[in-house]
Formats: C-alpha cells, structure tokens, sequence
C-alpha cells in the first residue's frame, strides 16, 4: 500500500483558492442576474436573487475567515 503524500501549503493555498473562486464568480453571476431581473421585469423577483447572491457571498467570507483562522 502506498503511503499519502501530504500537500504542500503552496498546493493547499492554490486547491482552496481554485474552489473559492468559483464561490466568488457564482455569488456575482447571482447577483448581475438579480440586478437584470429587477430592472428588465419584476423588482422584487430580482431582488430575491441580490439576496441570494449576497448570502452565497456572505458564506464565501465567513468560510475564507474560518479556514485563515484554521491556518494560525
């Protein structure tokens, strides 16, 4: 059996930075669509979809200050 070979912290810091990212860009994909939504037809429909790009946001820095606060 072979043994695991252990990450870098450079290899972990580019792993969690590609996963982040794509938090990042789906949090403002949600919340463009909002803001297209509630100027081109419902105000409110497209103001659901800004709340649920801000939460996606709002997780996506609360995870980024775990995992910092993890590191120490």
């Amino acid at each position: 059996m072979k043994a695991k070979r252990r990450l870098t912290e450079r290899e972990e810091f580019e792993i969690m930075r590609m996963v982040l990212d794509k938090f990042l860009w789906l949090g403002m994909v949600i919340l463009g669509y909002g803001l297209y939504v509630s100027i081109t037809s419902s105000f409110n429909t497209g103001i659901w979809y800004i709340v649920a790009g801000a939460v996606v946001l709002v997780l996506f820095a609360w995870f980024i200050i775990k995992e910092f606060e993890f590191i120490r």
